[in-house]
Order: structure tokens, then sequence, then C-alpha cells
């Protein structure tokens, strides 16, 4: 069953951007990073993806 998110379509803050992008630099996995900002996969990556940030592929 999938997580449900609360936060379903809520802006970036600035702090989770940031976040966003230490976590990406650091090599964390889309999963990881989708629970510490407590959004979905899709947001992540897409966010990621506007931002030009690869994110690790889970091992």
């Amino acid at each position: 069953m999938k997580e449900k998110f609360e936060r379903h379509k809520q802006p970036w803050t600035t702090a989770e951007i940031q976040k966003l992008h230490m976590l990406a630099k650091k090599g964390a996995s889309l999963k990881a990073i989708a629970k510490a900002l407590t959004r979905s996969e899709e947001s992540v990556k897409n966010r990621a993806k506007d931002d030009g940030l690869p994110i690790a592929k889970l091992r």
C-alpha cells in the first residue's frame, strides 16, 4: 500500500529545496529523500529534474 501524503500539490519551501539539494549531493536514494521530505517520490523526482539534480538510483 502506498503512503498517503497530506501535502499534495503544496509548494516547495526554500528549506525543502535546500534539503533536497543536500541529500541529492550526498547520493541519497529517491525513496530516502522522499521520506526525509515527507513528499512523494514522484514529487521529489520532478523537483530534482527541474533543478537539474541527479538522484542516485536504488542499489
